[in-house]
């Protein structure tokens, strides 16, 4: 039996790692927090022309020549989604039938992501198609490398890193395409005249600290796949040892 997390022998890359996981944890906590006060304060914030999120993702929807999709009222906090199998926009409570720019905000948002599905935006499609094989990746990864290291098995450990490169590569699709989603919403927004010049800025400060929660996790991802590829290294990786 083989194994060693020493990560090539030097305590070096061991606390590059430390540190960068403690950024990446203080980046995601100030990112958590960011949507909540965000959406919270501009919640308050009742937009002028008097559109519930309901409403402002129906006009988006409209501005872009989509239909057929529907709308369904889901519980929680900012549990609102868009299935593409069921062409369905839920929206929670706080945002389905509020008239505040938060709730403006998120709703078009969403509809961001319909009309996205509607126009055929290639990143959307390929990450609903890869979803499956990154929960499989992601489920599978680390009993796999742990598999490897017990047994001393570096080709097990490999295969767990390659699983988790395909949870990462999820992330890496989802940040382009919730930053397009937004776009788009903001656009329809502004150029449908559904929010006026002041509230414009509030909605893009709500939707970019949402943006900030992926970068995250997309960070978190990326330094947690160099965690593993410095064990599968110091354990022989490259190097024939079963």
């Amino acid at each position: 039996m083989y194994y060693n997390y020493g990560y090539g022998g030097g305590g070096g890359w061991y606390t590059l790692w430390i540190i960068l996981m403690v950024a990446c944890f203080a980046f995601a906590s100030w990112a958590q927090v960011s949507v909540s006060s965000n959406f919270k304060k501009y919640s308050r914030v009742m937009t002028r022309r008097g559109l519930t999120g309901a409403q402002a993702a129906q006009a988006v929807l409209r501005a872009n020549g989509v239909t057929g999709v529907q709308f369904a009222r889901i519980s929680g906090n900012l549990t609102d989604n868009f299935n593409p199998r069921t062409n369905v926009i839920s929206l929670s409570g706080s945002v389905c039938d509020v008239s505040s720019v938060a709730a403006v905000g998120v709703a078009a948002h969403e509809a961001g992501h319909a009309v996205q599905y509607a126009k055929g935006y290639a990143p959307i499609r390929l990450r609903n198609a890869i979803i499956p094989l990154c929960n499989f990746g992601s489920s599978l990864s680390w009993p796999m490398l742990l598999i490897g290291l017990v047994l001393g098995a570096t080709s097990v450990m490999g295969l767990g890193v390659a699983l988790y490169a395909l949870a990462t590569l999820f992330q890496v699709v989802t940040l382009p395409v919730e930053i397009n989603a937004s776009r788009r919403a903001l656009q329809a927004l502004e150029q449908e005249g559904l929010l006026t010049a002041d509230e414009l800025p509030m909605a893009r400060k709500t939707l970019f600290a949402a943006a900030m929660t992926y970068v995250a996790a997309l960070a978190t991802s990326l330094v947690q796949l160099l965690r593993l590829v410095l064990i599968y290294l110091s354990n022989g990786g490259g190097h024939r040892r079963d």
